[in-house]
């Protein structure tokens, strides 16, 4: 839902306004190349620039499929892309300051946000049937998107890979036991997280009833530090803690390496440790061998 508003949105102020009256076969090379560096002078970001270029693409794949065109006009290399700040990553400590500075209310969202890595419509989607907190596994079976105006449409997960069971760590689960106890009605179709009146919390009401600015920065984050960002550090600690690229894919949902291997490039402590863990094997190797009368090999411990 929220990809057909976004999609349509782009179509209507950064497509149609430029190239609406274009006949399609006309459009060749040097008119997308026109038209991205007008909207790109007319003030939009790189990043919308991107996702209008990728539809335009989309679209003229599909021309050309239907042998409207011979050849599809977008060729210009990069342009689907758009470098991004690098993300705020939140240490435990902060995590767990943030989830105390938000209230009790929504101490086990925050937590659940960082040490799940599950998106913000996956998380106010839970219902009480998909925690298993003997087994310690959260199942995504179902998101939530608030599309224009605020309306909450219940749909998939973001793709086909988002749906998945995401096994949690056993502080998170005694955080959500006292939640549920606490908050949540004992039905199995209960919502887990909610706000005061029982209602689905939605992003921009949500953070301006949390004070989210203010919080952040009793929590010692960045003033940038967003909500996905807990996701982004959930990922992180995944990362850091072992998860090989596919798991992290299972964990994060995603059905391509692009994402997960984000993660995999941002653990060089991890690395380090594993190639000190390998030095201290072929030390300890060394040192048989030298016992049992073989030659040795001189490893350095510092």
């Amino acid at each position: 839902m929220r990809t057909r508003e976004l999609y349509n949105a782009l179509l209507r102020l950064h497509l149609n306004p430029f190239l609406g009256k274009e006949e399609l076969a006309k459009i060749g090379p040097e008119t997308v190349r026109k038209w991205r560096t007008e909207l790109l002078a007319d003030g939009r970001s790189a990043d919308t620039a991107a996702k209008a270029y990728r539809l335009l693409r989309a679209v003229m794949t599909t021309a050309v499929d239907d042998e409207r065109i011979k050849r599809n006009p977008c060729r210009i290399r990069g342009a689907d892309t758009a470098a991004r700040a690098e993300r705020s990553v939140a240490t435990v400590k902060q995590v767990y300051a943030l989830a105390e500075a938000i209230g009790p209310r929504f101490r086990a969202f925050i937590l659940a946000a960082a040490f799940t890595g599950l998106r913000w419509g996956e998380l106010i989607a839970l219902r009480r049937m998909d925690l298993d907190l003997e087994d310690r596994t959260v199942s995504v079976h179902r998101s939530i998107a608030e599309l224009s105006g605020g309306r909450l449409v219940v749909g998939p997960p973001k793709s086909a890979a988002g749906v998945r069971r995401v096994p949690i760590p056993v502080v998170l689960v005694d955080e959500l036991r006292v939640h549920l106890a606490k908050y949540i009605p004992d039905e199995p179709t209960a919502l887990v997280f909610t706000g005061s009146r029982g209602g689905t919390p939605k992003r921009g009401s949500w953070r301006t009833t949390v004070k989210w600015t203010t919080r952040v920065k009793e929590a010692g984050l960045p003033a940038g530090f967003h909500f996905h960002d807990l996701r982004h550090t959930g990922n992180h600690l995944a990362s850091k803690s072992g998860a090989s690229t596919r798991e992290l894919m299972h964990r994060m949902g995603h059905g391509s390496m692009r994402a997960a291997l984000i993660y995999q490039h941002a653990t060089d402590e991890r690395a380090r440790e594993i190639a000190n863990r390998l030095n201290e094997v072929v030390a300890r190797e060394s040192e048989s061998d030298d016992d049992d009368g073989a030659a040795g090999v001189l490893v350095p411990t510092g």
